[in-house]
């Protein structure tokens, strides 16, 4: 908005310039127009006098011919007739001797915007890409884009653009690197500048001579090339080796990137440039700019996603300092998390410690998240100091260190019991409602361990009028029914209260619905209620996979040197639930080729394409063949610990070692299996894929070794439940090992119906992934079944591979 008494200021300055006196005296003049050009910066309109400023162009003093053309070049789409005094001067500086005065005619000619008088720009465009000063070529070329913009569904002029080319080879640096932006913008439909080999080489070898921003922007466009053979690629890999370390973190970043879309066939070279960078990163962590400490940051998180130990023997340079801004503090965080081994643990936690009385409270619940997400694998040390931090009473870390606990005890429940006798009292410091969700959540999964749970619930029953979160009342809700469910005597009275209250009171219909649900469910009986209520505590996976698996650098590598990689929160995705359902839930068009319960009988149609094992035992153990399909399903619940799967798999494990050609051992209480898959695809997926895809059909991976990794092993679990001639149900459970060493197989086959002592060998066989299941207690058909499923999965997953 103008300022008031702008009129005044107008009339004022347009009698100055039309002063003779004044126009006579060039220091007078100049004063006057540098007095317009400020009141314009001020927000006064003075397009009013557009007229006197033209004249005011008319002069030899460059000086005043600048502050002349930022007046016109502002004002001149509100007076396009008038813009068509000034194009006679502009042009007749365009030849003027001094290259100064050539080049910022041209520049403000261009800068005009005005499509009425491109027909005028052209021609002098034209002559300046011919001009003998750099400083005139550099504006001509970029001019020329400009125009472009001006008109861009116009014919592009072949001449103009063969002109272009040829400037590429010009002896000026900028004027070259100009050339690349110009034919970028007008050849943008045609997907830019034509990169081939002859133009290559010839950028790379002028690298040097450019500025940061010519080096980026080469390096950029080179990407869009792709060597001819492996020769020339190494040749353009030993151009770019000075520029990985360079002291600029702009070039070293589009370098990097350059080298990993040229190696992306080539993981080892992609490996070793990570590590040439390692130094540039790091100085770039220590940087004087905030920016460029936070871009440095978020890019070292992308390369510790597939080099994990990338930067473990310098995790000391990610400790905060005090005057650093939060967002860096809680970056720097995320990376001490992925540093952590046995031999630093102790010092990162002494850190991380201090951060959590930090004054800036994001950075103190950031301090003690981290120190939970250490905790799944160093866990006696940091559960005391969470148990402390409870002991300061102050709000914000009370509620930060219950969230964190509850993260915990979901990953590893095996911490149940410390986390529970440290709850006491919680309740009165936490204030903010993710904090009290978090408590409640734990008082009703973990209810029974907690001797006060019952009092603690009725505080929050009590005060459940003047409760504002609909999070903690539903949350209440549910806590109170499984509460109830384990501890019916004490808490009978306060959820008869809590659901007349949402029931009959409540505004809010989530609330009242979900309090109706309760009622009508509690009229189904204690043990659907339990059913309904009582699911997994955790999920046991979690408490093994412990961080993110190394990723492929493909994964991630379009994301280097771009904003995307400014938007990652995390390395470590944190879990946000606070429950989970005993059976997974899928849709069904997520993968038709899985689904949560296979017939045998289908199952067995895929089976049959591997290489099968015979399952035969003696004649008295032979299972009858049923006349019906037999359904059989599969379930995680109960829940396995990672170290109950360790001593079921030890103990049976030793009876069963490589026997020639037994491919299964039968004892009295259960059956061990070996079978080998063809699928070696698998060991090449991503370790997220393998988990969803076993977890679609209810198979719970413990463990596995990242992918690429010789040997390549998974651990697994299932509940098998079927029910064979309309008998009761009859569960198993089944352990499995799935094992890719990489080598062919050299193994013996036995056929039934061969004679006693006649083996089939089969010899150099190929590749194969060999499968060990372990069943307590034995059932043929279930074990059967499951092996189908687990193919199927297996074969699904190569296919999607390849």
């Amino acid at each position: 908005m103008p300022y008031l008494g702008s009129e005044d200021t107008v009339r004022e300055l347009r009698r100055a310039l039309s002063n003779p006196n004044v126009q006579s005296d060039h220091l007078r003049y100049r004063n006057t127009i540098l007095k317009v050009i400020r009141a314009m910066s001020q927000g006064v309109d003075v397009s009013g006098l557009f007229s006197e400023m033209v004249k005011a162009c008319a002069t030899v003093d460059i000086v005043q011919k600048k502050l002349v053309y930022v007046f016109l070049c502002s004002y001149a789409t509100l007076n396009p007739e008038l813009s068509l005094l000034v194009i006679n001067t502009l042009r007749k500086d365009c030849q003027d001797p001094n290259p100064m005065v050539r080049s910022l005619a041209l520049r403000n000619m261009t800068n005009l915007r005005l499509p009425s008088l491109v027909e005028y720009v052209e021609q002098p465009l034209t002559a300046g890409l011919r001009d003998r000063a750099a400083c005139v070529r550099r504006v001509a070329v970029l001019g020329w884009a400009k125009l472009h913009n001006l008109q861009p569904n116009s014919e592009i002029d072949a001449a103009v653009v063969n002109e272009l080319y040829s400037l590429l080879r010009d002896p000026d640096p900028v004027v070259m690197v100009n050339c690349l932006r110009a034919l970028e913008e007008i050849l943008k439909e045609e997907g830019g500048v034509a990169i081939n080999k002859p133009i290559t080489h010839h950028l790379l070898n002028r690298l040097k001579e450019c500025d940061v921003w010519g080096q980026c922007e080469m390096l950029r466009i080179l990407q869009r090339y792709r060597p001819q053979s492996e020769d020339e690629l190494f040749d353009i890999l030993s151009l770019l080796d000075a520029s990985l370390v360079s002291p600029h973190p702009q070039v070293m970043a589009a370098t990097l990137s350059l080298f990993l879309s040229l190696c992306s066939s080539l993981p080892a070279v992609s490996l070793a440039a990570l590590e040439r960078v390692r130094g540039p990163l790091l100085a770039a962590c220590g940087s004087v700019s905030r920016e460029m400490r936070f871009t440095a940051l978020c890019h070292i998180q992308l390369l510790l996603r597939s080099v994990p130990g990338l930067m473990g023997a310098h995790y000391k340079r990610f400790f905060c300092g005090y005057a650093e801004p939060a967002y860096i503090k809680q970056r720097k965080m995320q990376v001490l998390v992925e540093l952590v081994n046995d031999e630093n643990v102790a010092m990162l936690l002494d850190e991380l410690k201090g951060y959590c009385t930090d004054v800036n409270t994001d950075t103190a619940q950031a301090a003690i998240s981290a120190i939970g997400r250490i905790g799944r694998s160093h866990s006696d040390r940091c559960l005391e100091i969470l148990t402390g931090l409870l002991a300061l009473k102050q709000e914000h870390i009370t509620s930060a260190v219950v969230q964190t606990m509850c993260d915990l005890v979901w990953v590893c429940p095996q911490y149940s019991n410390t986390v529970c006798s440290a709850l006491e009292g919680c309740e009165e410091t936490l204030q903010d409602s993710q904090g009290r969700q978090a408590l409640l959540w734990l008082l009703g999964v973990y209810g029974e361990q907690v001797s006060g749970a019952p009092y603690t619930l009725e505080v929050f029953i009590d005060g459940v009028r003047s409760e504002a979160s609909l999070g903690v009342k539903m949350e209440l809700l549910t806590t109170t029914m499984r509460l109830f469910v384990c501890r019916p005597a004490e808490t009978q009275d306060m959820l008869g209260r809590l659901l007349h209250y949402c029931i009959e009171e409540e505004t809010d219909m989530c609330v009242h619905d979900q309090a109706l649900l309760y009622y009508h469910l509690l009229h189904c009986g204690i043990e659907e209620t339990r059913k309904v209520l009582q699911g997994r505590r955790s999920d046991p996976s979690l408490g093994v996979l412990i961080g993110r698996p190394a990723e492929p650098i493909s994964q991630w590598a379009c994301s280097f040197n771009t904003l995307e990689a400014l938007k990652q929160c995390s390395i470590e995705t944190e879990s946000a639930s606070r429950g989970s359902p005993e059976h997974f839930t899928c849709d069904p068009k997520s993968n038709p080729d899985l689904s949560v319960t296979i017939n045998c009988s289908q199952a067995e149609k895929v089976y049959s394409g591997s290489y099968s094992a015979n399952l035969y035992t003696d004649s008295s153990a032979d299972v009858p063949p049923s006349t019906a399909e037999v359904p059989l399903s599969l379930s995680l619940s109960p829940a396995l610990s990672p170290e109950e799967f360790e001593r079921l798999w030890l103990q049976r494990q030793p009876m069963h070692a490589d026997q020639g050609a037994e491919n299964i051992e039968v004892e009295e209480d259960y059956v061990c299996l070996k079978e080998w898959v063809l699928s070696t695809a698998v060991p090449h997926c991503s370790t997220q894929s393998l988990q969803a895809a076993m977890q679609l059909v209810n198979i719970q991976t413990l463990a596995f070794t990242p992918p690429h990794t010789l040997p390549w092993r998974v651990y697994l679990y299932t509940h098998t439940q079927h029910e064979p001639s309309g008998n009761t149900p009859h569960c198993t459970l089944i352990l499995g090992e799935l094992l890719y060493t990489g080598e062919a197989s050299q193994r013996t086959v036995v056929n039934k119906g061969m004679c006693e002592g006649d083996l089939l060998r089969k010899e150099g066989g190929e590749k194969e992934v060999k499968v060990t299941l372990i069943q307590q207690p034995r059932d043929d058909k279930a074990l059967k079944g499951f092996l189908s499923i687990l193919t199927t999965v297996l074969y699904t997953l190569s296919s999607e591979k390849n």
